[in-house]
C-alpha cells in the first residue's frame, strides 16, 4: 500500500515463482526438482555479464527498456536500448575495475560480478535473480551449482516494479540489495525489507518536494494524468494524500489505459476532461513507458497549452521526452541531484576504451555502435530489437568511441549506480575489517547490511553520503526547466534546488527568470480554483468538494488578516483596532476633551475665562463699593465669599479639559461639588438672614440676637462641613480614576473618569440639590417681603435655575459617553454658575455702576419694606 506499512508474505513470493513454472511442483521441494522451469519468462536473447572474483556482486539491471511477451513463442523479446541505462552498466563496471586495481583495498582479493539485464519487466527480474543464485542458464529456485561462489549482495534494479519481487526474494536468503532507481515507499518498511537499500530517495520525500514547488507558485489546483496500473494508483494516492495535506486540489484524474477497442471513446472522454478543467498544472506520474506517451500523443492539442510538471522517474526515458517534444517542451521536472564521489577523468578514460572491437560478446554495445555509427544511411530499422538487424559493423572505421555520442555526454547523469557499488564495496571492507575468520569461510550475505547501514563517505562538495533509518541516501532535489524542439536534443536547464536539510522557510530556492513557460508572454502560469484573497480577506469555504474553492470576505470591525489568502481573521489586541483596508492592528483613537484641539473645548474654555472675569470684575466693584449702602445690605462678606465660590467654579472647569489621571479625576467631582455647595451654602444663609432681618424688624423681637456675621458664617461652615466630609470619605473609600473605555466605542479608547464609588457620586450631587432645594423653599416663602431691602426673589429664581440645570443634567450624563459627557459637566456648571452671577450679582452692579442714584439708604430701606 501507497505510504504505509506493507505486508510481507513469503507465501507470496513461492506462489509467484510456482505459478511462472512450467508445471506443478512434484513431491519434494524445488531443491530437488529441476523440472520447475520459468518457462514464460525466458528471453529470446539474454543479456548476461558474468566475471569471476574472490567475493561477487550480482546485479539485475534494466539495460533494455522494454520488455513483452510474445505470445506465438511465449518468448520475452527485450528491446530498445537505452544509452543512459548502458552508462549505469557501465557505472557499475568502472567501480568494479578501479576497486580490483588497487588490491590493497580489499586486502588481496578481488571483487566479481554476475550481471543479468530485467528489460524493465517482472518475470524477467525474477528469472534473472534465481539464475545468478542458482549459477545455471535455467533457474532453479532453492537451487545453486556454485556452492563455491561467495555472493555477497545485489545491486538493481532501475524501476520500482522489478525491484520489489527481487527484493521480495533475496530476503528470504538473507541478501543484501541497494537499488539505484527504485523510489517505491513500501521499500522502505524495515520490517518487510531489513536488508534492503537504495541511492535515492522514496516517493514520499519527491512529493513532498513536489508539494513545496507548487506551493511557492501558488498553484493549488492541478490535474493528474496518470497510468491505469499498480504504480500509478500509487503514486496518485500518495500525491493525493500531499497535496491535501499542502492545501493543493486535485480537480481531475486520467487513467491511461493500453490501447484496445475503446480507444478513441476514451481519447474523446480524456479531451472533455481537459476541455472543461481550469487547472493549467498537470501533474504526470505511474509508469513512465513508450505506450504512456503514445496515448499522450492523442492529447497533445490540449496539453501543449498546460504546463506538464514530470516527477524523477521521467529523467531516464529522455527519448521519451523527445518523442513527444510538443508536450513536454518548456515542462518542468524535478530529479534527485548527486554529485559524483570522485573525478570523472578516469571514467571518461574508460567508457572511451569500451569498443566492440574490445569486447565482442558484449551484444548491447554492438548495438549501440551499430545504431550510432555504423548503420547504413539507407537502412530502415527492423522492429522491436537492435540486435536483430541483418547488418554488421564494417560501416564503421574503428575510430568511433561512446564518448562520441551525445547521448551519452549528457551534462548531467545520476551517480547513483556508482554510489550503490562504491557503497557495497564499504560495506565489505568494514566487514572484512572486522573479521577473524578464516576468509575463504566467510559468508557476507547475513552479515553485510549490519555493516552497510554505517557507510558515509563525502562527495566532491564535501557533503556526508549516508543511509538514513529507511535505508535511503539523503539527497537534494533539483528542478529543471525542459527545453525540447523538432530535431533538437533534449535540454533540461537547472532553475532551482529544493534542500531537505535547510530550514523550512529556506529548503526551496528557485530563480523564476531562467524558467521559459509555454504563456506567449512568459509570465509564471495561474493555476487556482479562486482568486487570491487578498490581505484584509479571509477565505469563505463555497458549495464545492474541494476546499480550494472558495470565495473571500473581509474580515469583521476588529479583525485582521495579513497574509494572502488567510483561512480566518486575527482579532486585533484590546488597545488596537483594525485600519480601513483591515490588513494591520494599529492604535485606537483615543477619545477625551483637548482644550487646544476640540471645537467645542475651544468654545467652553473661552465663556469660561470670560464669566471668570467677569466675576472678578463684579468682585471688584463690590469690594470697591462694599461701603455703600446696597452692598452692605445684602450682608457683604457672604457676597464676597459666594463670587470667590463662583469664580473658583468657572476655574474648575479646566480640570475638565484635557486627557485624564488619577488626580484629576479626582479633583474634578470634588471641586465643583465643594465649591457649589460653598456657593448654595451663602445663599441660603442669605436667605435665612432676609428672614431674620424681617423678624427683626418687629419692636420688642426675640430676633435681634440673631443678627450679624455669626450665623451667617455658621449656616455656611455648618453646610459646607458636610459636603467636605462626604467628599472626604469618597476619596478614603473609593475615589475616582482613570478609566480605559475599549468597548462602547468601536476602534476607539474613551478616557474618561470612573466616579469609583456610585454612592460617593450622587452623594455629593444629592446634597448639593438638597441645599439648592432647601433654598428655593426658604427664598419662595420670604418672596412676599418688601422688594427695597428683600432679594429673595432673585435667590428663587437663582435657585430655579440651579436646580433645572441639575437636574436634567443627570439623564444627559448617564446617557452619554467619553467626551460628551465631559461637556455635559462643563456646561451644567457654567450654566448653574453663570445663573448664580446673573441673577444675584449682576441687578446690583447694574444700580451700583448706572443708577447710583439709587444706592442711597432712604431707598435701600425705604418704608416700602
Amino acid at each position: 500500500m501507497a505510504g504505509g506499512t506493507a505486508t510481507y508474505n513469503p507465501m507470496k513470493v513461492l506462489i509467484y515463482i510456482i505459478m511462472m513454472c512450467e508445471g506443478p511442483l512434484r513431491s519434494g521441494n524445488a531443491t530437488t526438482n529441476p523440472a520447475c522451469r520459468l518457462q514464460i519468462i525466458k528471453a529470446l536473447e539474454e543479456y548476461e555479464y558474468i566475471q569471476e572474483g574472490d567475493i561477487m556482486i550480482g546485479g539485475v539491471m534494466s539495460l533494455s527498456l522494454y520488455g513483452f511477451r510474445q505470445l506465438e513463442t511465449n518468448l520475452l523479446v527485450c528491446y530498445s536500448t537505452d544509452l543512459r541505462n548502458y552508462r549505469y552498466f557501465m557505472d557499475f563496471l568502472f567501480v568494479i575495475e578501479e576497486i580490483n586495481n588497487n588490491p590493497a583495498l580489499l586486502s588481496n582479493l578481488t571483487l566479481g560480478y554476475h550481471i543479468y539485464d530485467s528489460c524493465g519487466f517482472e518475470q524477467k527480474a525474477v528469472r534473472s535473480v534465481l539464475q545468478i543464485l542458482s549459477g545455471t542458464r535455467e533457474p532453479v529456485p532453492n537451487y545453486s551449482c556454485v556452492g563455491k561462489r561467495n555472493i555477497a549482495g545485489f545491486i538493481g534494479d532501475l524501476k520500482s516494479r522489478t525491484t520489489i519481487p527481487v527484493a521480495q526474494i533475496l530476503n528470504l536468503y538473507g541478501y543484501s540489495q541497494i537499488s539505484y532507481g527504485a523510489t517505491d515507499p513500501s521499500l522502505s518498511d524495515r520490517a518487510a525489507f531489513p536488508y534492503f537499500f537504495r541511492t535515492v530517495q522514496s516517493d514520499h520525500h519527491h512529493y513532498f518536494a513536489l508539494s513545496k514547488l507548487l506551493k511557492y507558485f501558488g498553484w493549488n489546483w492541478v490535474g493528474i494524468i496518470t497510468s491505469d496500473d499498480d504504480s500509478g494508483e500509487k503514486e496518485r494516492e500518495l500525491l493525493t494524500r500531499y497535496f491535501s495535506a499542502h492545501g493543493i486540489c486535485v480537480e481531475f484524474t486520467i487513467k491511461i489505459m493500453e490501447i484496445n477497442e475503446n480507444y478513441v471513446n476514451q481519447t474523446a472522454l480524456y479531451e472533455q476532461i481537459i476541455d472543461e478543467s481550469s487547472a493549467n498544472i498537470i501533474i504526470l506520474c505511474g509508469t513512465a513507458n513508450i505506450a504512456f506517451s503514445i496515448n499522450l500523443l492523442s492529447l497533445t492539442d490540449r496539453l501543449s497549452q498546460k504546463t506538464l510538471i514530470l516527477t524523477s522517474k521521467w529523467e531516464s526515458f529522455t527519448h521519451v521526452l523527445e518523442y513527444c517534444y510538443k508536450i513536454f517542451h518548456r515542462s518542468l521536472i524535478s530529479s534527485q541531484h548527486f554529485i559524483y564521489p570522485v573525478s570523472m577523468y578516469r571514467f571518461w578514460q574508460f567508457a572511451a576504451s569500451r569498443h566492440p572491437s574490445n569486447y565482442p560478446e558484449d551484444t548491447l554495445l554492438k548495438d549501440i555502435f551499430m545504431f550510432y555509427f555504423c548503420m547504413p544511411s539507407n537502412y530502415t530499422l527492423h522492429s522491436f530489437h537492435a540486435n536483430l538487424y541483418p547488418v554488421q559493423l564494417h560501416n564503421c572505421s574503428g575510430e568511433e568511441r561512446l564518448t562520441d555520442i551525445e547521448d551519452f555526454n549528457t551534462t548531467y547523469h545520476s551517480p547513483s549506480v556508482y554510489l550503490a557499488v562504491f557503497t557495497m564495496f564499504r560495506g565489505l571492507q568494514s566487514l572484512l575489517s572486522k573479521q577473524t575468520a578464516e576468509r575463504t569461510g566467510i559468508s557476507y550475505r547475513h552479515q553485510l547490511h549490519r555493516y552497510l547501514k554505517n557507510v558515509t563517505f563525502t562527495d566532491t562538495e564535501n557533503k556526508t553520503l549516508y543511509f538514513d533509518k529507511d535505508g535511503e541516501f539523503v539527497t537534494q532535489y533539483e528542478i529543471q526547466n525542459v527545453f525540447l524542439d523538432d530535431n533538437k536534443p533534449l535540454v533540461l536547464n537547472p532553475v532551482g534546488m529544493y534542500t531537505p536539510w535547510a530550514q523550512p522557510d529556506q529548503n526551496l530556492h528557485i530563480t523564476s527568470e531562467l524558467i521559459r513557460w509555454k504563456i506567449s508572454d512568459n509570465k509564471i502560469p495561474k493555476s487556482q480554483c479562486s482568486e487570491n484573497c487578498s490581505p484584509g480577506y479571509r477565505k469563505a469555504p463555497a458549495p464545492s468538494v474541494h476546499s480550494c474553492c472558495y470565495s473571500c470576505v473581509q474580515c469583521s470591525e476588529g479583525e485582521i488578516s495579513n497574509v494572502t489568502d488567510s483561512e480566518k481573521c486575527l482579532r486585533c489586541p484590546a488597545i488596537e483596532w483594525t485600519n480601513e483596508w483591515r490588513n494591520q492592528c494599529i492604535a485606537k483613537t483615543e477619545d477625551f476633551l483637548l482644550h487646544d484641539t476640540d471645537a467645542i473645548a475651544v468654545v467652553l474654555s473661552s465663556l469660561a475665562v470670560s464669566l471668570f472675569v467677569l466675576t472678578l470684575f463684579m468682585l471688584g466693584v463690590f469690594i470697591t463699593y462694599q461701603d455703600t449702602p446696597i452692598v452692605r445690605a445684602n450682608n457683604r462678606s457672604l457676597s464676597f465669599l459666594l463670587l470667590v465660590s463662583i469664580k473658583l467654579s468657572f476655574l474648575s472647569v479646566f480640570l475638565f479639559l484635557g486627557r485624564p489621571v488619577d488626580i484629576t479625576c479626582m479633583l474634578r467631582i470634588i471641586t465643583f461639588g465643594i465649591t457649589f455647595s460653598i456657593a448654595v451654602s451663602s445663599l441660603l444663609a442669605k436667605t435665612i438672614m432676609v428672614c431674620v432681618a424681617f423678624k427683626a424688624t418687629k419692636p420688642g423681637s426675640s430676633w435681634r440676637k440673631w443678627l450679624g456675621v455669626k450665623l451667617s458664617n455658621s449656616v455656611v461652615l455648618f453646610c459646607s462641613s458636610i459636603q467636605i466630609i462626604i467628599c472626604m470619605t469618597w476619596l478614603a473609600i473609593s475615589p475616582p480614576f482613570q478609566e480605559l473605555d475599549i468597548h462602547t466605542s468601536p476602534g476607539t479608547i474613551i478616557i474618561q473618569c470612573n466616579e469609583g464609588s456610585a454612592i460617593g457620586f450622587y452623594s455629593v450631587i444629592g446634597y448639593m440639590g438638597l441645599l439648592a432645594a432647601v433654598s428655593f423653599v426658604l427664598a419662595f416663602l420670604a418672596r412676599s417681603l418688601p422688594d427695597s431691602f428683600n432679594e429673595a426673589k432673585y435667590i428663587t429664581f437663582s435657585m430655579l435655575l440651579f436646580c433645572s440645570v441639575w437636574i436634567t443634567m443627570i439623564p444627559a450624563y448617564l446617557s452619554t459617553k467619553g467626551k460628551n459627557t465631559v461637556c455635559v459637566e462643563i456646561f451644567a456648571i457654567l450654566t448653574s454658575s453663570a445663573g448664580l452671577l446673573a441673577c444675584i450679582f449682576l441687578p446690583k452692579c447694574y444700580i451700583i455702576l448706572f443708577r447710583p442714584e439709587i444706592n442711597v439708604k432712604s431707598h435701600v430701606f425705604g418704608k416700602n419694606m
